[in-house]
């Protein structure tokens, strides 16, 4: 195998993607390329911004050197095959509706390579599981918080999405909990409408919340609120699964210290032993999840999985 592959994670609005080296192990320095990408734009323009900023993390090796290219991709999308399923429902990409995004890159790029895809918060564990903090563990769970919650169970450092103690499609974001879903619960917006709910203020974010908790009693308790619930909701399945550790990444994780102490201290009352830690690879996660792809054994190890995620 070659050894460079790109790592590439989709966002809502931008790409960001480097060259991950397979033979050691990490991420080549300066080789990080971030672009702005329109989502609501037509199909000509979403590709075309994909295709310049990767073009641009390739041209720092030479496209020769380049083992295969992956996709660390946010859903509805079939991961199989590389096309697009983003559809009105989700608000973003919808002009990529069952477009072949493989396809239409290679043609783009001029590159006969793998082009490989995987769900976002999938990758975020396997990268984690790989080279970040879940590395030496048998079972781990990861968790972003964010905009949206995202998760994956990981044992020998697959994704899992059929077996004993994991829940449909390998993720929580979906199950009910409380008056709706798990992501209405454990993502930004519910702190923005909260803190709205309480105090009458319209915030853009978590920050600002976590600046009223420095001296506001309400603020405060809306953290440990979220940590009880994250812990009431996450408990069981790290417990069914037999998670050896959590990882916790997404921009939510910068108010640890507000919503951490209460999550632990219920996941201790649930006889949880579990051991949390927060992502030290943070968005890189994602690019060297999905750069993992490339490496054919892997592949054929989380091949089976990907029509299911």
């Amino acid at each position: 195998m070659k050894r460079f592959a790109i790592g590439s994670d989709i966002g809502g609005s931008h790409i960001s993607c480097a060259l991950v080296d397979m033979f050691e192990g990490h991420i080549m320095a300066d080789s990080h390329t971030e672009k702005d990408i329109d989502n609501k734009a037509d199909a000509e323009n979403i590709l075309n911004g994909w295709a310049e900023a990767l073009q641009e993390t390739i041209s720092k090796v030479g496209a020769d050197n380049v083992a295969g290219v992956g996709f660390a991709m946010p859903g509805p999308f079939a991961y199989d095959k590389g096309i697009a399923m983003f559809d009105a429902s989700v608000a973003k990409f919808e002009k990529l509706y069952q477009v072949d995004v493989a396809k239409e890159l290679a043609l783009r790029l001029g590159l006969d390579v793998p082009f490989r895809f995987m769900n976002d918060a999938s990758a975020f564990a396997v990268g984690e599981a790989w080279l970040g903090e879940a590395s030496k563990e048998d079972k781990s769970v990861s968790v972003t918080l964010g905009t949206g919650f995202g998760s994956a169970f990981i044992e020998d450092g697959a994704p899992v999405v059929e077996a004993e103690g994991v829940p449909p499609m390998g993720c929580v974001w979906h199950l009910p909990f409380k008056d709706g879903i798990a992501d209405d619960y454990f993502s930004t917006r519910w702190y923005i409408a909260r803190w709205e709910e309480v105090s009458g203020e319209k915030v853009n974010g978590v920050k600002p919340v976590a600046d009223h908790a420095k001296t506001e009693e309400k603020a405060q308790a809306i953290f440990t609120e979220f940590g009880t619930n994250l812990g009431t909701f996450l408990g069981p399945w790290l417990k069914s699964f037999g998670a050896d550790k959590l990882v916790i990444g997404g921009n939510v994780t910068g108010a640890y210290n507000l919503f951490g102490p209460a999550f632990e201290a219920v996941l201790k009352q649930q006889g949880v032993n579990t051991k949390i830690v927060l992502s030290g690879l943070k968005e890189d996660a994602a690019i060297i999840g999905s750069a993992r792809m490339i490496d054919p054994e892997f592949f054929e190890k989380v091949k089976p999985v990907l029509p299911k995620m």
